[in-house]
């Protein structure tokens, strides 16, 4: 196992003891990058002099006694949507070619006031508006799609480009792409994580979190992103409520995610958790409420730029972003409206449980190019709708929500499982995550 595999974790643990140092580590990941990225395409580009100064920056310090913590002289890569001073932020997208940002970020500051070492800017599906990130390749299956909108980050960590990564998440953008590449991803809790100097997609929707390779190691950097203390995964299942959707989650998904994911929550069950129904409330308005808040809030984010050069958008942008000019006002304040039940009665729901579990997407990756999907029963779907289904309440109520991978179909794709808690409930989908991690066998996360 190279340097460029470890996991945040372990990597902090080797640099912090100077078993191994920042230079060799950011190497390492820098020659993964030249190796695999011709064909992931995961970076709008890559700061590889920057990375190496900042490498060499950070070994003097821990040698003198300066050790930051466990992000110290660890490489990271941040979805281009989040401003680093003096380097483009292009969203992957012509209509900002040549824009340089003027100031850091809030997290990406923290990042550098950590000692995190930047490989480079990810991609995403142009401006975060979508499931799919279009450029970039699976990292299990380059045939197959990243998924969206934050894929440049997942498989940056997937494929070993980058210790971790910070993506954003609209309607399942950090844990869609999580899941679909074998890696975790978290949301969190509404501006629980700042989001200034990051590009909106829909202001009252996204959320900026990391990509990672253990639960763990998500641990280790959410509380540099919040500024808050450090948060424990460990306690184990023992006593802890674990709702079971009896509808909703489990409905139109494939065969072997099911399995998985309930195969995971058995395991959850053997382990001391105490497994318990539950109904979700309101589940016929969830995409009306994702798209009636998502669409009217980017359209108005992108008005002069859709008025000035609408040509520079890519078509299936475009199409979204003319779109929000036609929704009348009345539309998007009952969207707010919706949404304040649908929260009251999700928070509800919650009562009787800690977390609630679930498939973190619908079904594995599909090849690249792919439009819709065809359930049994007939039912036809687009790509993106059925990715973002199961992912997109948590955007709306705001509620925390963890992707875990759980194994992988009989084509070797990736399947997560979804962790969901009540507001602030962070730690303890750490808690989860991690008792199952510990079940697993450490060469899960070897890379291909």
């Amino acid at each position: 196992m190279g340097p460029n595999e470890l996991t945040l974790a372990a990597a902090a643990d080797a640099v912090r003891t100077r078993a191994l140092s920042p230079v060799e580590l950011v190497d390492s990941v820098l020659a993964r990058v030249e190796e695999v990225e011709p064909r992931l395409n995961a970076y709008v580009a890559v700061t590889a002099e920057r990375a190496r100064e900042a490498a060499r920056q950070a070994e003097r310090e821990i040698t003198g006694g300066e050790y930051r913590g466990p992000l110290h002289g660890i490489p990271v890569g941040l979805k281009d949507l989040i401003d680093v001073a003096g380097l483009p932020t292009t969203g992957s997208s012509r209509v900002r070619a040549g824009h340089r940002a003027e100031a850091d970020s809030v997290v990406a500051a923290r990042l550098a006031d950590a000692g995190a070492v930047l490989i480079g800017k990810t991609h995403t599906h142009e401006f975060a508006y979508g499931l799919i990130t279009p450029q970039t390749a699976n990292a299990r299956d380059p045939g197959r799609i990243a998924g969206g909108s934050s894929g440049g980050s997942a498989v940056a960590v997937a494929a070993g480009m980058a210790t971790f990564a910070l993506g954003t998440d609209t309607g399942g953008s950090i844990r869609v792409p999580a899941a679909l590449n074998g890696v975790v991803g978290l949301k969190p809790t509404y501006d629980l994580v700042p989001r200034d100097g990051v590009v909106s997609l829909s202001w009252s929707l996204d959320h900026v979190g990391p990509i990672t390779r253990t639960v763990e190691d998500a641990a280790l950097v959410l509380p540099v992103l919040t500024g808050g203390r450090p948060a424990t995964v460990d306690g184990g299942l023992a006593g802890l409520r674990v709702g079971v959707p009896r509808n909703y989650y489990f409905e139109h998904v494939d065969p072997e995610v099911e399995a998985a994911v309930r195969q995971a929550i058995e395991r959850m069950e053997s382990l001391g958790a105490v497994l318990v129904e539950v109904e979700v409330p309101m589940t016929r308005y969830v995409q009306a409420i994702q798209w009636g808040l998502m669409v009217p809030e980017a359209t108005a984010y992108h008005e002069r730029t859709l008025r000035t050069v609408p040509e520079l958008y890519a078509a299936d942008v475009r199409v979204l972003l003319e779109a929000g000019v036609l929704l009348p006002a009345g539309d998007y304040l009952r969207a707010q409206r919706a949404r304040a039940l649908l929260r009251r009665e999700w928070l509800r729901m919650l009562e009787p449980v800690d977390v609630l579990a679930a498939p973190a997407v619908p079904l594995t990756a599909v090849p690249s190019g792919q439009d819709s999907v065809t359930w049994p029963d007939g039912t036809v779907e687009s790509v993106s709708d059925a990715y973002v289904r199961l992912s997109a309440p948590a955007n709306i109520t705001g509620l925390p929500s963890l992707t875990v991978p759980v194994g992988a179909d009989s084509a070797g794709l990736p399947i997560g499982l979804q962790l969901l808690g009540r507001p602030l409930a962070e730690p303890l989908l750490f808690r989860v995550g991690r008792a199952w991690e510990l079940t697993l066998e450490r060469g899960i996360f070897a890379l291909s």
